[in-house]
């Protein structure tokens, strides 16, 4: 008899666990679509705050110039809208920022919600008493606030890959690094070898390439090193992308020298460059981000650089774009 008691307490909690995620789905389709231009952040604060310390911190924190770029872009772009005038209209846009500035504040805080209005929406409240209060709050947070809309916009974009991807290409890939990422429709399948693929989107005056290679992990090297990235991309780089003329090829830029962080999404551990990129002997050039780590089987390194080419447009969303597939890397499913 306890045996089926336990039985039948164990299948109530499945089916009320799986009932709130029905739920929590059904109520989620059910929310409009969100609104605004990609990597625009709506904040709702009222005008004396904005012009004063609140607004200078928060300007300085996430509207800041992008870096490498080759000219100045901020990194989202805010939009102010007094607590008066935050209507429905706003209440659906696609990144919020709401400032709660009240005496009556017992629990300062900055706390990140999803899908409150809309979907997929990410809101971010800051809770203060106070003006001094609101800026120290926003400067302690304010790598974790960039990440967050950074990390909404991006699976947004994913989201929307996988919804209209050029199937095609991933089989390519994968057949020779063991993964892809997920590949918009319109990108194409430029080049291929053994250890090297190229592929892109390219409209007039505008070019987003991806460029998949591997090389053998040297022992006793530290192959995930900046300057052992950037050696061994230049390399590939050197035998696989040629410019227009002669004795021309890519490679990365030494004008500024490129950051490097380790990262780790979704299981997997990368070190992630930033830089800028060029033609040698030309005068071509413009931002990069790649991806290097391991193969499963630990013998190589794979890359994935993701690369724009706009001499006539700002750069900051062709980069988020074209970024974001390399974020959509997955190994290969075992069957």
């Amino acid at each position: 008899m306890k045996r089926i008691i336990r039985y039948m307490a164990a299948a109530l909690t499945a089916i009320i666990a799986l009932s709130a995620c029905n739920s929590a789905k059904t109520k989620k389709a059910l929310m409009p679509n969100i609104t605004g231009k990609a990597g625009e952040v709506i904040v709702v604060i009222d005008q004396g705050d904005w012009e004063g310390a609140v607004g200078t911190v928060l300007r300085d924190s996430l509207a800041g110039d992008t870096p490498f770029l080759p000219q100045r872009e901020p990194l989202f772009s805010l939009v102010n809208v007094p607590q008066s005038a935050f209507t429905n209209m706003f209440k659906v846009h696609r990144n919020i920022i709401l400032l709660n500035i009240n005496s009556s504040v017992v629990e300062p805080g900055v706390v990140f919600r999803k899908d409150i209005w809309a979907a997929p929406q990410t809101v971010i409240n800051v809770n203060a008493p106070n003006a001094e209060t609101a800026v120290t709050l926003i400067e302690e947070n304010s790598r974790k606030m960039a990440l967050a809309i950074e990390q909404a916009e991006r699976d947004r974009i994913i989201s929307n890959t996988k919804k209209y991807e050029e199937v095609k290409l991933a089989p390519v890939v994968r057949e020779i690094f063991g993964g892809s990422p997920h590949f918009p429709s319109g990108y194409q399948l430029k080049k291929k070898t053994s250890d090297f693929v190229w592929i892109e989107y390219a409209i007039q005056h505008v070019t987003q390439g991806i460029f998949i290679y591997k090389y053998p992990v040297v022992e006793g090297e530290q192959m995930l090193s900046l300057e052992s990235l950037v050696e061994n991309s230049d390399e590939m780089l050197k035998n696989n992308v040629p410019g227009m003329f002669d004795n021309t090829y890519m490679m990365i830029s030494d004008f500024l020298t490129p950051s490097i962080e380790y990262q780790r999404y979704k299981g997997l551990e990368f070190a992630e460059i930033r830089g800028l990129w060029e033609v040698y002997n030309d005068y071509m050039g413009g931002p990069f981000v790649s991806h290097a780590f391991y193969s499963q089987d630990g013998k190589d390194v794979i890359v994935l650089q993701a690369w724009v080419y706009a001499p006539k447009y700002d750069k900051r969303q062709y980069l988020r774009q074209v970024e974001s597939v390399i974020y959509s890397f997955e190994w290969n499913k075992e069957k």
